[in-house]
């Protein structure tokens, strides 16, 4: 997707964010997005695809609900001195496309997979022969692309492809639907995976959330 703009492909990953999380359609804002979560550690999220100092100083200003996020698409140390006390710095993050195709996904022996689809929302759950959770993840279908999402592996069942199970199995539930395009923001472990799979990192993001110390309240 080399011809589309950064802001297009993080308009395209929340559309399909909100609905594998349930969350609110996102508001217009001159800067981005804002979107209603409705969780007690994350009440609401603002989204800039190309921060700037003006702006994200006028929404930390105005912000005092903790529990409020803001997902910045750019590099950590350009963003930080831009906001002040209580704001906490989650782990990296880094949008990535991709362009689907069809996958056909081999099962490791010791482990059985099931998949279904409920409202907009696709899962692969993998579990042991005996029922223990082993990984699981899901895409969100928005037009013709889909967010992967809450994509996870139990400590116990790493390095034994389980990840990669996961990811063609969505990959290929999705082509099967007619999307073509799928969108995900991975973290620093997932993303060596993610492109092992053929995955394009197309910008990182800062994440941070407000949690001011009672002091500072």
């Amino acid at each position: 997707m080399p011809e589309t703009r950064l802001g297009e492909l993080v308009r395209m990953w929340i559309d399909g964010w909100v609905v594998s999380r349930g969350s609110s359609d996102p508001i217009d804002e001159p800067w981005g997005w804002t979107i209603d979560v409705g969780q007690p550690k994350h009440v609401a999220r603002h989204v800039l695809p190309e921060p700037t100092e003006a702006d994200l100083r006028k929404i930390v200003a105005a912000t005092s609900a903790p529990g409020t996020w803001l997902k910045l698409f750019a590099e950590e140390q350009a963003v930080l001195p831009w906001v002040g006390p209580g704001w906490r710095c989650d782990s990296p993050g880094f949008l990535m496309s991709c362009h689907l195709a069809p996958e056909s996904p081999d099962l490791p022996a010791g482990y059985t997979r099931t998949s279904w689809t409920r409202g907009g929302v696709s899962r692969v759950l993998v579990r042991t022969r005996d029922g223990h959770f082993a990984a699981r993840g899901q895409i969100a279908h928005a037009g013709t692309h889909v967010v992967v999402d809450q994509v996870e592996t139990a400590a116990e069942h790493r390095r034994k492809g389980l990840g990669g199970l996961v990811m063609r199995t969505l990959q290929s539930t999705a082509y099967e639907a007619g999307a073509r395009t799928g969108l995900l923001v991975g973290t620093p472990e997932g993303r060596a995976l993610y492109s092992s799979l053929g995955w394009t990192t197309r910008s990182p993001m800062t994440s941070l959330w407000y949690e001011p110390t009672d002091a500072a309240r």
